[in-house]
């Protein structure tokens, strides 16, 4: 049976109206997925930057513990030597105190009005010995007990001195310490700024 020439057309019609519908969408479906695919690119760039500022805050924080490592054991030296410096100031002041007294035993013994030694003279109740002064007057003895004063005096000057530099010494370290807790607390305050 043949077919009538209009029913040849209707369907030529149909598959063109088919094949137009195929590629329309198809290129819908193309167009969906290239926005989608957009979308995603652009979340991933954002994540990514988001992921660079976050290692870029890591690396500052890193170089802010670094450096505040470094400054404690800047400080820690600086105590050290601090320390060593007192210790060897107390050493000097020692040395000077016994070079005092050294002096003071020399000039007592080349003076000829400072009776060092003990003269042996009996009591007049016992058989102890006697003691003069520098002038030669039994039963008294000023010259070594003055010189013991004196070094007395001398050594409460020295010490008084060691005190005075210790206490300044003290007063210098707790300025540097204040300098550098300044310097942390402005590095907390404006993180960015030291780098």
């Amino acid at each position: 049976m043949a077919l009538e020439p209009w029913v040849w057309v209707v369907i030529a019609i149909v598959v063109v109206v088919l094949v137009v519908l195929v590629l329309v969408t198809g290129q819908r479906r193309k167009a969906i997925q290239q926005k989608r695919d957009e979308s995603h690119r652009e979340k991933a760039a954002e994540i990514r930057r988001k992921a660079e500022d976050i290692e870029l805050d890591a690396r500052e924080n890193e170089a802010r513990a670094t450096r505040a490592r470094a400054d404690a054991e800047q400080a820690q030296v600086e105590a050290a030597r601090l320390r060593q410096e007192a210790e060897k100031r107390a050493a000097d002041a020692q040395s000077l105190r016994n070079d005092v007294a050294e002096h003071t035993r020399k000039a007592n013994a080349v003076d000829p009005d400072v009776d060092t030694r003990r003269t042996q003279e009996p009591s007049q109740e016992g058989g102890a010995p006697a003691r003069r002064d520098a002038h030669g007057v039994p039963g008294h003895d000023d010259g070594p007990q003055e010189a013991r004063s004196n070094d007395a005096s001398m050594a409460d000057e020295a010490s008084r001195n060691d005190a005075s530099r210790a206490e300044e010494a003290r007063r210098e370290e707790n300025r540097r310490d204040e300098i550098r807790r300044d310097e942390a607390r402005a590095d907390r305050e404006n993180p960015r700024s030291g780098i």
